[in-house]
């Protein structure tokens, strides 16, 4: 009953928002027919704030999830300062059938809202780490932590690792990604040769090259191949971020604001309150972020006959003091450059 009840929430959400959305598409085109491609960024602009103004507020509000360490104090504080550099993890689940949940992909991020830059921080998912409250805190795959323990574990495994502290994090189910990409109509990937998944206990699939576009599927497929190496495949998922900014910015895809959020709120959870998400989106509509890339190295080991991924201690000290400067509001924009920088 209390699902229905939702559904038809929901309904009367979208039939609410429908009737000012067709006068505003209605506005948008007369305007666009008859103006240079001048005034298209605040065309854009005029329709994200509309759109996200008819209810697409309580979708972010199911997705919102507070962590047991969260507290009023420090949204204030946030609140306070909407400039100051935040760190954000990135987990992405992609849970089979017959398998438990896991996090298939880490990227400890850091926005500048100020400079208008993100680091996004690749860590490999078998990175050999300790599991945080788990046994003991035994030693396993990092992607472990989110099947042991969920979003806690994970967030607590990534601060032991790292030395840096996490203030928000959001869960994106992949499969969710299908229905977004659909939603805009697909999306441009890199790719210049065929990537054939064909290990005999992988799902078998073939992405072709040099496509004008690629659907849901594919952009699926194309974040979770790893048959090369973990390298290329976390270059792929950033790849496939910065791909997806520039999507759904595009001056078509305004119109479709409503699908995307509600389709994304349904596969999202985010410690991150409604009022900062939306913030951010329109920070990303005003100018795409200038996104830095970097992958924690280490090297294959295999340990009782398990396979992981060792992290250079080196490497891991490198990654700190990039975070700590990137987490720092006094450091100087050219001070943010990577000069290890991998992609």
């Amino acid at each position: 009953m209390a699902n229905n009840n939702g559904e038809l929430k929901r309904a009367r959400r979208k039939k609410k928002r429908w009737r000012p959305l067709l006068l505003v598409i209605g506005i948008i085109l007369v305007l666009a027919a008859g103006s240079s491609l001048l005034f298209k960024k605040q065309l854009a602009l005029f329709a994200f704030h509309t759109f996200l103004e008819n209810g697409i507020k309580d979708t972010l509000e199911e997705s919102y999830v507070p962590l047991d360490n969260d507290n009023e104090q420090t949204d204030t504080a946030e609140a306070d300062d909407p400039d100051k550099p935040f760190s954000l993890l990135l987990i992405g689940t992609d849970q089979r059938a017959d398998e438990p949940a896991r996090s298939d992909t880490l990227i400890f991020s850091v926005v500048r809202p100020k400079d208008n830059r993100m680091l996004l921080l690749s860590i490999p998912r078998d990175s050999y780490a300790t599991i945080v409250g788990y046994k003991g805190d035994v030693k396993s795959k990092i992607n472990s932590a989110y099947a042991h323990g969920g979003v806690n574990m994970t967030i607590d495994t990534v601060e032991e690792l790292l030395d840096q502290p996490i203030q928000y994090y959001a869960t994106v189910n992949f499969k969710g990604l299908i229905n977004i990409v659909d939603t805009l109509g697909g999306v441009k990937l890199p790719i210049t040769k065929d990537i054939v998944n064909k290990q005999k206990d992988h799902e078998k699939f073939t992405i072709e090259a040099n496509k004008p576009i690629y659907s849901g599927v594919e952009a699926l497929n194309y974040v979770r191949y790893r048959e090369d190496s973990d390298f290329n495949r976390t270059a792929r998922q950033r790849e496939f971020i910065g791909q997806l900014f520039s999507r759904i910015k595009t001056f078509g895809n305004i119109t479709k604001i409503d699908d995307v959020i509600e389709i994304g709120g349904n596969n999202l959870q985010t410690n991150m309150k409604p009022d900062k998400v939306i913030d951010l989106a329109e920070a990303t509509f005003k100018v795409s972020p200038q996104i830095t890339s970097y992958m924690l190295k280490g090297k294959d080991a295999m340990m009782k006959g398990v396979y992981y991924y060792v992290l250079y201690e080196d490497d891991v000290k490198f990654a700190n003091e990039v975070i700590g400067k990137w987490l720092n509001p006094d450091t100087n924009v050219m001070d943010l450059k990577i000069e290890d920088a991998n992609k």
